[in-house]
């Protein structure tokens, strides 16, 4: 505990934060672009199948998931790539149904929104002409 190295406890209790906090932005730099990346990819293709599909659900998610997660993991092989697919679709099945339920909790689902946005365009752009 190096007690002797510290003035008091107040003194010891502030460079233990300070070396806490020094880590946690060291490793926080590192680790920030590759949540970045996931989860940018991860939307892009969830977004993408949702509307290839024109409807939104739980497997978009597990697809995306899975599909996010075997990417991360492609160079560890191929046990790495079916671990990631199974890590992904864990992890998005949840992520997804929180993201409906939210969703729903506003009034309308995904697909009514867009569908409404889509003729709200199309009685606008009608209108102009």
């Amino acid at each position: 505990s190096h007690g002797e190295l510290f003035q008091n406890r107040a003194d010891a209790v502030q460079s233990a934060h300070r070396a806490g906090l020094r880590s946690f932005i060291r490793y926080g730099w590192r680790w920030s672009w590759r949540v970045t990346a996931f989860v940018t990819i991860f939307n892009m293709v969830s977004t993408g199948l949702s509307v290839y599909r024109d409807k939104t659900t739980i497997s978009n998610f597990a697809a995306a998931g899975g599909f996010t997660g075997a990417l991360f993991r492609m160079n560890l092989g191929l046990q790495g790539l079916a671990g990631g697919m199974v890590f992904g679709t864990a992890f998005g099945i949840p992520a997804g149904g929180l993201l409906m339920a939210l969703h729903s909790l506003a009034g309308e689902s995904l697909q009514e929104k867009r569908r409404r946005e889509r003729r709200e365009l199309y009685e606008r752009k009608l209108a102009e002409w």
